[in-house]
């Protein structure tokens, strides 16, 4: 495994999850429908907070410029374990939710590519892919986009969209 095709599997699976969300209104990310326990909102934020974590944190630790990416209230809001909250009053809007998706992704391509060998060797504990690992962290971000994706293709159903092709 390289830091090549992390890379690239990272950059997959935001392509996949944009197609999930480009037709999705700002009006409908908090909305839970009958039965889901989750929202748009929800995933995209849970996302940012996610990739952040896998790709940035646990790759150089905090930097000046995290500051800057996320607040920690954001982060603690979409943390694991967090329960979805349909309220928009009490959520980041929509558009804050999505810019910092878009900020940290970019970020994560901006610094992964100068990430060397010897760093993605170091250990890590769970959550990880592949390698107990630095790079199996950068690996498992992709999974667990893919995952959330998956459901994002739930909730655009429920919300009666069509599925993406």
């Amino acid at each position: 495994m390289s830091l090549e095709l992390a890379i690239k599997q990272i950059e997959f699976a935001r392509s996949y999850t944009l197609t999930l969300l480009a037709d999705i209104a700002t009006e409908e990310w908090f909305t839970m429908p009958a039965g889901c326990a989750t929202h748009v909102g929800w995933q995209v934020g849970h996302l940012a907070m996610a990739e952040y974590g896998l790709c940035l944190y646990r790759q150089r630790g905090r930097a000046e410029i995290d500051t800057s990416l996320m607040t920690s209230s954001f982060r603690k809001a979409f943390s694991r374990g967090t329960i979805p909250e349909p309220d928009p009053a009490k959520n980041p809007s929509p558009e804050e939710i999505r810019g910092v998706f878009d900020k940290v992704h970019a970020q994560v391509l901006l610094e992964a590519p100068s990430f060397t060998a010897e760093s993605l060797a170091e250990p890590v504990d769970m959550p990880y892919a592949a390698y107990a690992t630095r790079l199996g962290s950068l690996l498992f971000c992709s999974h667990h986009e893919m995952l959330h994706a998956g459901q994002l293709g739930l909730l655009r159903r429920l919300l009666g969209k069509q599925p993406v092709r």
